[in-house]
C-alpha cells in the first residue's frame, strides 16, 4: 500500500499533544484549556505519568517495548521483515517553564504514524519505531542529549547515572530518580546491543525563519555545533562599605565584564553566546562577591568557527581576570574553566534529506519547503554518529520557544505528520531493495 492510499485520522495528533499536556499543564497564557505551557523535567512524578501513557499507548498498537539502561523507551511495529527498526524518535520532557510541541510533536507525530498504520492495516517492510530519549533538555539534570549521548557511545551510563539535579531543593541522582519511577531498564544502552537502521525527528524550529519566508516545511540538513562550559571567577569577599573600588576583586564585576565580552566575541565571528546561569558566593548584600560561576553557551555553523570563538574567549577572560576591577592597584582574579558538553557540527545523511525533501515537496510544493540548518541540538546529534539521520522542521509562531507560549498550529502539526509518515515509508521502501 503505498504512502499517498494511506487514510489519516485529521485532528487526532493535536488532540493527543493537548491530551499529554495534562502531565505538567502549567503557566496559563490564555483563556482556553489549551493555553498552558508544561513543566515536566526528566524523571519527575510527571514525566512517569507521560512515560506510563506512551507505554500503554504503543503497546495497544501490538509494539514491542524496550526500556534500556539509561530510561529510553523503543516502541517497536512489527515489519514483514526481521531486522533493526527504522526509527522516528524526539523527547517528552520539557524546560521548566516549556511550552507543548518542543520534542513532544516528535514522539507523539511518531505514534500517529504507528497509530495511521494500524489503521489502515499497513506493514512495513522493516519494523518501525518510536523513541522517547531521556532528558533531551538538560534541565533538570544539567546535560542535554543525556541518554541519547549515552546510546551512541558518547558518553558512559556510569558518568551520566552519578550526575545531580540542579533544580531540586536536595540534589538527587539521575540513577537515583530511574529507579524511584521504575524507568531504570534492563536493555543495554549501546547502539551495537540495540540497534536501529535509521532515526527521522519531527521538531519545531524554535526559531522565526519558516514563518518569516512563509514557508511550510524545513528540510533539515545539519545542526550547528555548540559547547557548554562552567566558568568559575575567583575574587575576594569584603565589606562593601570599607573596601575602596581600587582595593577591590569582584567576581560578579569581573564575570560581568565577561559575559559582555563572550557576547561581542560570538558576533564577530558570525556565531552566538548566552549566559543561563548564574551563582555567586557568598551572595550577601554589604559583601563583595568573592565566587561566581556562570554557564557559558556558545554555538557556531562550523567546528572551526566554534574553536575560534572558544579561544578568543579563554584569552580574553584570563586578561579580564588579570586586570581585575580596572585600576593600577586593583587586585587580579582567578578564571577557570570547567567543559560540560560539546556537540559538534552535525550533517545529516543525504539518503534521509532525500526522503524528507521528496516527501515535503510532493505535499506543499517545492516552494513552499525550504533546506536549512539547526540552531538548537536535538537527539538527532546524537544518533547521526551511529546511523542514517533525517530532520524535519515545521514553524514556530514568532519564533518562540522553551516558553509556554510556544505554538504550531494543528495544521502545522499535521503538515509535519505526513511529511514525516511519508518520509519513513520512503526510507523503508528504499531499505526494500536494498538502496538505504
Amino acid at each position: 500500500m503505498p504512502a499517498k492510499a494511506l487514510t489519516i485520522a485529521p485532528g487526532r495528533l493535536i488532540k493527543t499533544i493537548h491530551e499529554t499536556a495534562q502531565f505538567g499543564a502549567k503557566f496559563a497564557w490564555g483563556s482556553a484549556s489549551t493555553e498552558t505551557g508544561v513543566c515536566r523535567l526528566a524523571l519527575s512524578d510527571e514525566d512517569k505519568k507521560v512515560k506510563d501513557w506512551f507505554y500503554e499507548e504503543t503497546k495497544k498498537l501490538g509494539c514491542e517495548i524496550k526500556i534500556d539502561e539509561v530510561g529510553n523507551m523503543f516502541a517497536i511495529y512489527p515489519g514483514k521483515n526481521t531486522g533493526p527498526p527504522t526509527c522516528m524518535g524526539s523527547h517528552l520532557d520539557t524546560q521548566p517553564t516549556g511550552g507543548r510541541y518542543d520534542g513532544i510533536l516528535g514522539v507523539l507525530s511518531g505514534l500517529e504514524v504507528l497509530r495511521t498504520f494500524k489503521d489502515n492495516g499497513f506493514t512495513p517492510n522493516y519494523p518501525v519505531g518510536v523513541i522517547n530519549w531521556m532528558n533531551e533538555e538538560g534541565a533538570r539534570f544539567p546535560q542535554s542529549l543525556m541518554a541519547s549521548s549515552v546510546w551512541a557511545g558518547l558518553q558512559t551510563k556510569e558518568e551520566i547515572y552519578k550526575m545531580e539535579s540542579v533544580t531540586d531543593s536536595k540534589p538527587v541522582t539521575v540513577k537515583h530518580e530511574l529507579e524511584r519511577i521504575g524507568y531504570l531498564g534492563d536493555i543495554p544502552a549501546n547502539y551495537e546491543a540495540n540497534p536501529i537502521a535509521a532515526h527521522f525527528e519531527l521538531h519545531i524550529e524554535q526559531g522565526p525563519i519558516l514563518e518569516e519566508q512563509k514557508k511550510e516545511i524545513g528540510i533539515v540538513v545539519g545542526v550547528q555545533a555548540y559547547v557548554w562550559y562552567n566558568v568559575i571567577v575567583k575574587g575576594k569577599a569584603q565589606h562593601t562599605g570599607t573596601t575602596p573600588l581600587n582595593s577591590r576583586a569582584d567576581a560578579l564585576l569581573t564575570a560581568s565584564q565577561m559575559v559582555v565580552k563572550a557576547n561581542e566575541i560570538a558576533h564577530k565571528n558570525s556565531g552566538l553566546c548566552s549566559v543561563g546561569i548564574l551563582n555567586l558566593e557568598p551572595a550577601v548584600a554589604n559583601v563583595i562577591p568573592n565566587k561566581v560561576s556562570f554557564t557559558l553557551d556558545a554555538r557556531h555553523e562550523t567546528d572551526q568557527g566554534l574553536a575560534t570563538i572558544i579561544n578568543e574567549l579563554k584569552e580574553e577572560f584570563e586578561l579580564i581576570a588579570e586586570k581585575g576591577n580596572g585600576s593600577k592597584t586593583s587586585k587580579p582574579l582567578k578564571v577557570e574553566f570547567e567543559h560540560i558538553y560539546t556537540s559538534p557540527a552535525v550533517h545529516f545523511n543525504e539518503k534521509c534529506i532525500q526522503c524528507v525533501e521528496e516527501s515535503s515537496n510532493a505535499l506543499f510544493g517545492e516552494e513552499n519547503c525550504i533546506k536549512m540548518i539547526s540552531g538548537a541540538g536535538h537527539d538527532s546529534c546524537s544518533t547521526s554518529a551511529r546511523v542514517p539521520t533525517g530532520f524535519i522542521f515545521i514553524p514556530s509562531k514568532d519564533g518562540v520557544s522553551h516558553n509556554p507560549e510556544e505554538y504550531s498550529t494543528p495544521e502545522q502539526c499535521e503538515n509535519g505528520f505526513k511529511t514525516l509518515l511519508n518520509a519513513v515509508i520512503k526510507y523503508d521502501e528504499l531499505r526494500a531493495i536494498g538502496e538505504a
